[in-house]
């Protein structure tokens, strides 16, 4: 796909996001007011939409600041799509909106003057909101200024089901986080490793974090490895590599039988050694930070950086649609591991020409995509998947 300032853009191609027209700040005036809406349900009813976990780090009533913010930018953002294009087609929708929050934050109690009854069940959508909040800042940006694949600087057709993915995977974290955390707890949950414990938890916090994200990259890499190796599992991470428009929010692309398996393994180590719940959290931050790099489309230099850690370019080669490459670079943080296996690849400053599956056989959209590999029988061929170039 070439890019679109070589040719007019058709009904059927996405158009280019270009600065000055007013599209890109009557998109953000719509996302900020749709996080302002989202940010006041969970002021409204905290015991349905946040996380208690999350919720004694971020403190509740922060929200509030969070509230006003994006309301402010909202329509600092709809102005400026206003002046810009000279109509309100993109400015309208993020005014109305933000009107809605407004309405509905009236008569708000701050959450100190009440007590939470916390239900038995939460959506995480705090969670959601300060997550895509800080990696939107982040890397939409880069993406926009410094892309790899210019082209890729559209609303590309894959990015609705990938913002779906994201969604759900932040609104479900609490579902997700019992059912990883269950393996370790049962299977090695009454072997006494209290010394073991107390030694680990006494070590300096970098020392810990290192030593988790050694042992969850090491764990994680020989659960991607078997994902790719075992036509069962491969049909599930299958899902995945079906990306072609690999970027910052494609990452999130994963089915929910891949996520929980991937990550319950890679806590066996964690949960063993006794990482303390700091250093946890901290790695957690980490991991779901390198994630989302590793898939930002982006031709940011990294420098000798990328020998040390996973860097996009690493990880896209992973992504390429080149069968040659499906089973390389299997590591998420640490490439020396791949190296260790023999599964390193990183040839100079070369990029894959194009991502994907070379010969797909998977639906397109976020239901289809997750009741896919129960429906067949076969998934995706794993013949295409080790074939020669």
């Amino acid at each position: 796909m070439s890019p679109s300032t070589s040719q007019p853009p058709t009904p059927t191609q996405p158009q280019r996001l270009r600065i000055g027209e007013g599209r890109i700040s009557g998109y953000l005036s719509i996302f900020l007011s749709l996080l302002a809406l989202g940010t006041v349900i969970c002021l409204r009813f905290p015991e349905l939409f946040t996380t208690p976990r999350f919720r004694e780090v971020y403190q509740l009533a922060n929200l509030r600041w969070l509230l006003v913010a994006c309301l402010l930018l909202a329509f600092a953002f709809a102005l400026t799509s206003a002046l810009l294009s000279g109509r309100p087609r993109l400015a309208l929708p993020g005014v109305l909106i933000s009107a809605v929050a407004i309405l509905f934050a009236g008569g708000v109690r701050p959450t100190a003057e009440r007590s939470l009854d916390q239900t038995v069940f939460a959506l995480s959508l705090d969670w959601l909101i300060i997550d895509i909040l800080v990696l939107s800042a982040i890397f939409i940006p880069i993406e926009l200024f410094f892309p790899q694949r210019p082209e890729q600087t559209k609303l590309h057709l894959e990015w609705k089901t990938d913002l779906v993915y994201f969604a759900i995977s932040h609104l479900l974290v609490q579902v997700v986080a019992a059912l990883v955390t269950a393996p370790a707890e049962t299977l090695f949950g009454g072997w006494g490793l209290e010394r073991l414990h107390e030694t680990v938890t006494a070590l300096p916090f970098l020392v810990q974090l290192a030593l988790a994200m050694l042992l969850a990259d090491l764990f994680q890499y020989a659960a991607h490895r078997a994902f790719h190796q075992v036509p069962l599992l491969w049909r599930f991470h299958a899902i995945h590599h079906s990306i072609r428009t690999v970027d910052w929010l494609a990452g999130s692309r994963l089915h929910l039988v891949d996520v929980v398996l991937t990550r319950a393994f890679s806590y066996l180590p964690l949960y063993v050694m006794g990482i303390s719940m700091q250093v946890f959290y901290a790695y957690v931050v980490i991991v779901a930070l390198q994630a989302v790099c590793a898939h930002a489309n982006t031709r940011v230099p990294f420098g000798v950086l990328k020998f040390i850690l996973v860097t996009p370019q690493y990880h896209h080669w992973h992504h390429s649609d080149d069968p040659r490459f499906y089973d390389k670079n299997f590591a998420i943080h640490f490439p020396f591991i791949d190296r260790l296996f023999g599964t390193f690849h990183l040839p100079g400053d070369e990029w894959p020409a194009s991502m994907g599956l070379a010969n797909e056989n998977l639906p397109d959209g976020y239901l289809r995509q997750l009741v896919h590999p129960f429906r067949s029988s076969r998934g995706v061929e794993r013949s295409t998947h080790d074939s020669p170039s």
